[in-house]
């Protein structure tokens, strides 16, 4: 039997999968993209796009596209039994922090549709109904076993990616543990066309003593997303089915429903893989990580964790970095995950907890709350850094290095908006580069030249002030938008020590279709 070639093969094309998939497509790496099932998923399961995620497709050229197909979700209403609690403005509560600064559903099918079509743009075809048998890491490559309609064959690519969910095969074929729990309580996920006193694209949550309920929009055509526990009398049934629920979903979140679109129960697992990679081969999104929905965090998190794998292995491949530069991705993210996982666990016991202290805490306490903190522009700033996911750092990474103003090396560049661009345009080219805002000198800028690494002056301004940067200050960037280096002078030699000890060289004219090689830019 012949043996294919390729050099990174991806198990799973959810999101994660197709996300590394067009990462690595756009940085000239050829790939496999295999899934076990017979076509993409057909509900709207994940709907929350954070911030983050928007600025990673905007790197990629295919925001504009995923925007045209969500909703904006303009204001969170918190009701109570008693009415209406809280009102907060959700349509540009991060303004100043990023380009995207609202909260934005997309339904998953919707958002998979549109990786799959720039997939199939740039040459590369999903392979469905394809289950991967087995797998070895040789130390020079990975051979695996693919089969398709029962016939096998064998693959050898450079690096393996187990993007293939909660059940991984690939965790599996590592023996990896994936430590962690199940939430006693049931819920229900409903889309519905319905009636009732709900906010236009807004978030309705509906929290009492027993516990809460969520109303969103899913699609432009109105339908909603109902999300809540489980009745207790129902929890124990076979089946759950909508109608034995029927009447308390209404109650509980005031919609009169006239049509199910789709219906699901489920308990929810938190679980956090012992690795995320082992030799050749990687685990993200649900095959190393899965947790409560608490906050909409969870597609994001996957995708997350494929921009970080892809431009890592992309420079690895092509030889322009050490193979070092691989060691970075677990502890990156699986510190990460870990921190979400505890954070997101204390929010779910908060909204699920059966105590009637906790449940009266949620019912009177917890709006005003809200109410109060998110009245402020600086309460407002902090939640949407919470959620939005612009606040991951890597700072403890040991590719991390070095201090300026208030931003250290790991974390993300700050977005410094203006009327005539931004400093988030050059990240487009999807390379490292050297942003200095002010002024940069022509020693630096000349010693810095033969590494080819293109240097990007911003004019000083209040808003690259506020947003921690330091006047004449130099940043390297990765090509993920996270700072590597950051020095409050611009001493060359210690960039090019940095770039040395990995290795890396920019990449080729012809394998960047988006590099920017301008170096002046007012922001003023």
């Amino acid at each position: 039997m012949s043996t294919a070639q390729t050099k990174v093969l991806i198990a799973g094309a959810g999101p994660t999968g197709l996300t590394l998939a067009l990462w690595l497509t756009r940085l000239g790496i050829p790939v496999r993209l295999f899934d076990k099932d017979a076509g993409p998923g057909e509900t709207s399961r994940a709907l929350a796009v954070q911030a983050r995620t928007l600025e990673f497709h905007r790197q990629i050229g295919i925001v504009d596209d995923m925007i045209a197909a969500g909703v904006k979700i303009e204001q969170l209403t918190v009701h109570t039994p008693a009415g209406v609690a809280a009102k907060l403005p959700l349509a540009d509560f991060g303004r100043g922090i990023s380009p995207y600064p609202f909260a934005f559903a997309l339904p998953q099918d919707i958002h998979e549709r549109i990786l799959i079509v720039h997939l199939e743009r740039a040459g590369v075809q999903v392979e469905r109904d394809t289950e991967l048998v087995a797998f070895e890491d040789k130390g020079s490559s990975v051979v695996a076993t693919l089969r398709k309609n029962g016939t096998d064959e064998i693959v050898s690519a450079a690096y393996l990616a187990g993007c293939d969910g909660a059940r991984s095969a690939v965790r599996h074929g590592l023996g990896i543990g994936f430590p962690g729990g199940t939430y006693e309580q049931a819920f229900y996920v409903a889309d519905v066309d319905g009636r009732g006193d709900v906010t236009r694209n807004g978030m309705d949550t509906v929290i009492s003593a027993y516990g809460f309920a969520i109303v969103m929009p899913v699609r432009q055509s109105g339908s909603l997303r109902l999300i809540g526990i489980v009745p207790k009398a129902h929890e124990a049934d076979e089946e759950i089915t909508f109608e034995a629920i029927r009447a308390d979903i209404e109650r509980d979140t005031g919609v009169t429903i006239d049509k199910v679109n789709w219906f699901s129960t489920y308990r929810v697992h938190h679980r956090v893989a012992d690795r995320f990679r082992v030799g050749r081969v990687f685990l993200a999104g649900d095959a190393g990580h899965i947790h409560s929905p608490a906050g909409g965090q969870g597609m994001n998190t996957g995708m997350g964790d494929a921009v970080n794998l892809a431009w890592k292995l992309a420079a690895v491949v092509q030889g322009r970095a050490d193979p070092r530069l691989l060691d970075s991705y677990e502890p990156e993210r699986i510190a990460f995950a870990r921190k979400l996982i505890h954070s997101t666990d204390q929010a779910f016991r908060v909204a699920t907890s059966g105590s009637r202290l906790v449940g009266l805490f949620r019912r009177y306490l917890m709006p005003k709350i809200l109410r109060l903190g998110l009245r402020k522009t600086f309460g407002s700033r902090r939640f949407f850094g919470l959620i939005s996911q612009t606040r991951i750092q890597y700072r403890e990474s040991a590719i991390s290095s070095g201090k300026a103003g208030t931003i250290e090396g790991g974390d993300r560049l700050p977005y410094v908006p203006a009327a005539n661009g931004d400093n988030f345009e050059p990240l487009r080219s999807l390379d490292w580069q050297v942003h200095v805002y002010g002024e940069a000198n022509g020693e630096f800028r000349a010693m810095l030249a033969s590494t080819g690494i293109p240097v990007h002056v911003f004019a000083w301004s209040d808003i690259a002030e506020a947003a921690g940067l330091q006047r004449d200050g130099a940043y390297l960037v990765r090509p993920d938008g996270h700072v590597a280096l950051a020095s409050p002078v611009q001493e060359a030699a210690a960039f090019q020590r940095y770039l040395a000890g990995l290795a890396i060289k920019p990449r080729l004219a012809e394998r960047a279709p988006y590099r920017i090689t301008g170096t002046m830019h007012s922001l003023a």
